[in-house]
């Protein structure tokens, strides 16, 4: 299928590009970021080698549907989608920490927890947890954002110590955060789900907090299907999620955790598919609407065309 793996486009008044792990980022007149959606898929911050198909057009069209249904909570970053794969918004001022809130004990927070800690960013849990059991109240569990190499977990007190984010704004962050999760759990029960933990990334525009990048995706968040968790629970059985978990744990049980000398597993044609369509069945399940597939055509040329078309009207 034809795949948007990376592009390198060149647009009138384009000040800086960017490419991260997923997402190639272009500034124009250091105003406005258009940001593309690849099909580029990373996991413990590696990015591996095949692209998976329409997983751009997935990320982009959740965050874009949840980033509306959540406005009224705090503003964001976004102008237009003038394309499947394609944002357009604001230039902000990120934050140097992201804000992860986990209303269950899954992935990276099992893991530490399995492993003896009964403490994870500040964050103190009880003894005699399961791995995916619901935590008493949601934990937020920040992390460092990292330009290269692994985000690290960090407490509140070690940001606030540090200086990251002062304290008046890292309390206004922590409540848009806990806001945020209760309506995204809120719009995932509508649909049969339970939006297990999340992260959101904050900026300033203006001097106003905004809520930037994606929300809601399975790249940031996890889901399990509500009607299975208790009997799966209970019968000490893994959970069925939607999420990037399983791409995770495909990697881990062929010795691959992104650590030095470690090779990425061959990703064939049955495994890439396999991850395209878990990405498409979240994309129907949380959104209720029937994914639509690219109609064929060159894919770079279209996106190229539908950002020059944007950037037009939003700079005249």
């Amino acid at each position: 299928m034809n795949t948007l793996k990376e592009t390198n486009f060149n647009f009138e008044d384009q000040t800086a590009f960017y490419r991260g792990k997923v997402r190639d980022v272009y500034t124009i007149a250091n105003k406005y970021l258009a940001m593309v959606a690849t099909d580029r898929i990373s996991a413990f911050d590696v990015v591996l080698p095949r692209a998976i198909p329409c997983k751009g057009q997935v990320l982009n069209q959740i965050a874009a549907k949840f980033l509306k249904a959540t406005q009224d909570i705090v503003p964001n970053w976004v102008i237009d989608v003038p394309d499947p794969c394609v944002t357009i918004g604001h230039l902000c001022q990120p934050f140097k920490v992201e804000m992860v809130i986990r209303g269950y004990l899954s992935g990276h927070a099992w893991r530490e927890y399995n492993a003896g800690k009964r403490q994870i960013c500040g964050e103190a849990l009880p003894d005699g947890l399961h791995e995916d059991d619901r935590l008493p109240e949601p934990i937020i569990t920040p992390t460092t954002k990292a330009a290269v190499g692994h985000d690290e977990d960090i407490s509140r007190a070690d940001i606030l110590k540090q200086g990251i984010v002062s304290e008046a704004d890292y309390l206004q962050l922590e409540a848009y955060t806990k806001a945020l999760f209760s309506r995204g759990t809120s719009l995932a029960a509508e649909r049969g789900l339970i939006l297990v933990d999340t992260k959101y990334e904050f900026g300033k525009l203006d001097g106003e907090i905004v809520l930037i990048d994606e929300i809601h995706t399975p790249d940031s968040s996890r889901y399990f299907y509500a009607d299975s968790y208790d009997m799966l629970q209970k019968e000490s059985k893994p959970q069925r999620q939607l999420s990037k978990e399983f791409v995770r744990k495909w990697l881990i049980e062929n010795g691959f955790q992104g650590k030095d000398g470690q090779e990425v597993p061959e990703m064939t044609n049955e495994i890439v598919s396999s991850i395209s369509e878990r990405y498409i069945e979240l994309f129907e399940h949380i959104t209720g609407e029937q994914f639509i597939y690219p109609d064929g055509a060159d894919r770079l040329e279209q996106v190229s065309s539908h950002i020059t078309t944007a950037l037009l009207e939003i700079t005249n």
